[in-house]
């Protein structure tokens, strides 16, 4: 075993080496920024263009001296009740000067962007337009009506406040937020790391490398220093991507406010990692167990998609199971072993308890050793056996510590 060990960290540390040395490993760190910086500028463009399309505005269409009045009381009972409160407001009209003009003549005018247009007086005030509308306006027309009319006889009182450490709000509901963020952040850096781990397999098996490296060390060293080399190479990339977006955060002030998971931070925090470095580590033993049956990258494609989408099933039924805590499918989806860090984030930001947590990533480390070995006996099994690994073992070691001396 220590020989074993030994030989992987010899096979990690030059896999390690020879990835973040590349210039490819530059556009890996950078490939997240972009399709994130794409998404928050079209987010936030879209966002203001539905703001700006959407934004209703309540038409004025009464006497003059009733419209100001309107429009005085918005704006002194939204310096208590908020400048949302009350939809925009804007006169359109004169009732003086416009005798017997439509309401629906106002709103059909484009341009105003229109819900509703009030017309009558402040005493008796008439809002025409939409159903849906009206019953929307209404009770905040009225509220203005009744202020332009006697502005002394609505006095808002003024809230004491009387701040507490936690309310009711702070429990199931509101932590299921903090544990469907952990579940999302898991899985979408499992599903983008791990497949790395396919590519540099078949790309030594064409090369006849992993033959050299067959040859002189024991398989089960190969896979398991180049699913620790992966497994390095990810947690350099979650380290720099957090990195900048802790400054990024830190300079916009754009830090969520998530709801305190019931393990507290500290632990949460740790857990998703551990849970991370678990998700990883099965799904990469997968992904060598694949491609050792693989010979070409098209041959890797077709034959991970579906592991791919067996993947986003698991993280989906662990989604699920997310609002079952303590029933059978939300057990199940604990112990399923793909589905187990998923879930078990669900819990870490649900219960307290902390035991079920060590028995999880105990199972999730088994389950990931028998993966491996599984792999490597596929390998033996559909490459080793053409019978070129077993005559060329001392020409493998020599050209095997060539290979270790030049890249490091």
């Amino acid at each position: 075993m220590k020989e074993i060990l030994r030989a992987a960290f010899v096979i990690a540390r030059r896999d390690f080496t020879a990835i973040i040395y590349s210039k490819a490993f530059i556009f890996f760190l950078l490939g997240p920024f972009f399709p994130v910086l794409v998404g928050i500028a079209a987010g936030s463009l879209g966002g203001q263009i539905a703001r700006e399309a959407a934004q209703p505005v309540v038409g004025l269409a009464m006497t003059q001296s009733d419209s100001r009045k309107m429009i005085e009381a918005r704006e002194s009972l939204s310096v208590n009740m908020g400048e949302n409160y009350f939809t925009k407001i804007k006169i359109v009209g004169d009732a003086a000067q416009d005798d017997g003009k439509n309401p629906q003549d106002y709103l059909k005018k484009k341009e105003d962007n229109l819900s509703v247009v009030v017309t009558g007086t402040l005493a008796k005030p008439i809002v025409t337009g939409t159903k849906g509308s009206v019953n929307r306006e209404s009770a905040g027309i009225e509220l203005l009506a009744a202020y332009g009319l006697n502005p002394g006889a609505i006095k808002l009182p003024e809230a004491e406040a009387d701040i507490v450490a936690e309310t009711a709000n702070s429990d199931k509901q509101l932590r299921t937020v903090t544990a469907q963020g952990g579940q999302i952040l898991v899985f979408f850096l499992t599903m983008l790391l791990a497949g790395m781990v396919l590519s540099n397999l078949v790309e030594e098996k064409s090369n006849k490398i992993i033959e050299i490296l067959a040859a002189s060390i024991p398989m089960e060293s190969v896979f398991l220093g180049k699913l620790f080399a992966m497994l390095g190479m990810a947690l350099l990339g979650i380290l720099v991507w957090t990195t900048i977006g802790g400054i990024g955060m830190q300079v916009t002030q754009g830090l969520p406010n998530f709801p305190t998971p019931a393990v507290g931070w500290p632990v949460f925090i740790t857990l998703c990692f551990t849970y991370f470095i678990m998700a990883y580590l099965m799904l990469g033993a997968l992904f060598l167990g694949i491609g050792a049956m693989a010979a070409t990258v098209r041959e890797v494609q077709t034959i991970s998609m579906p592991v791919t989408m067996a993947q986003l099933i698991n993280f989906f039924f662990a989604s699920y199971a997310l609002t079952k805590t303590g029933q059978p499918v939300e057990q199940f989806a604990a112990i399923f072993p793909f589905s187990s860090p998923f879930a078990m984030i669900g819990r870490a930001a649900l219960e307290p308890t902390l035991w079920h947590h060590a028995v999880a990533i105990i199972g999730q480390l088994f389950f990931a050793i028998l993966l491996l070995r599984l792999g490597v006996w596929m390998f033996k099994r559909n490459v080793m056996k053409s019978g070129n690994a077993g005559r060329i073992k001392d020409a493998g070691k020599r050209k095997l510590f060539g290979l270790i001396s030049v890249n490091g």
